[in-house]
């Protein structure tokens, strides 16, 4: 095997506090996970609607609020990521704690999986349609976390989540990713449709974002030649 192989790009963490308990492992690149990866995710198996398993991705998310897993499935699949995801939250309570906890965490091992920005594209962006609804999502891989999120949501919720918690989710994943983010539903009459099609773009737009560049290994992709804080 060539000694010039580059890392892998993944990261496994555990976020325990008061309000929720998450467990979970990231590989950007498709494929297995870390050696690291907590014993509790082992035992998720195949048994949800947003668990998916093929030779490039494994997917399996259970947060206990069956939109959010529906659009962090979807995140996953277009992103080309293998993710496996658990969370124990204080739903008796209501989906807040939950849904704002489990996409700082996914933004967390997303910056940790990521490293050095060195050799990847850093921009990205992409539209992605759903029937009637189309979205644009534009990432900036930066280390300058920001977010401009507009879905144009009119539901109280979907499913069991809350409507105004979805461009929450993606504003926590932005800042503890360390990302620029902006996301716009253009058009769009089923609110289910406005968000999945937002999910999606951005699954795409990280992507493209987070692709490696030949010819420009080692290149930090920066006029300030660092994007470090």
């Amino acid at each position: 095997m060539s000694s010039t192989k580059s890392s892998p790009r993944w990261a496994a963490i555990a976020r325990d506090t008061n309000e929720t308990s998450i467990q979970l492992a990231l590989n950007l690149d498709g494929g297995s996970f870390p050696t690291d990866t907590d014993s509790r995710l082992l035992a998720n198996g195949a048994d949800s609607h947003a668990s998916q398993s093929s030779k490039s991705q494994t997917i399996s998310i259970h947060t206990g609020i069956g939109f959010l897993d529906h659009m962090l499935h979807a995140l996953s699949k277009h992103a080309g990521w293998s993710l496996t995801l658990n969370c124990k939250g204080d739903l008796h309570i209501d989906d807040h704690h939950t849904a704002e906890d489990v996409c700082i965490a996914l933004g967390t091992a997303f910056n940790k999986a990521l490293g050095s920005a060195a050799g990847i594209a850093r921009f990205g962006s992409a539209y992605c349609p759903l029937d009637e609804a189309l979205s644009r999502a534009v990432v900036d891989i930066s280390n300058r976390p920001y977010s401009v999120i507009d879905l144009g949501l009119r539901r109280e919720k979907i499913g069991d989540l809350s409507c105004e918690m979805i461009p929450h989710c993606l504003q926590s994943f932005a800042q503890a990713a360390r990302i620029t983010l902006h996301v716009d539903c253009l058009r769009g009459e089923n609110d289910h449709h406005r968000a999945e099609s937002a999910f999606k773009a951005l699954a795409v737009a990280v992507r493209q974002a987070t692709s490696k560049v030949a010819g420009k290994e080692g290149e930090v992709p920066s006029t300030k030649g660092t994007l470090s804080a």
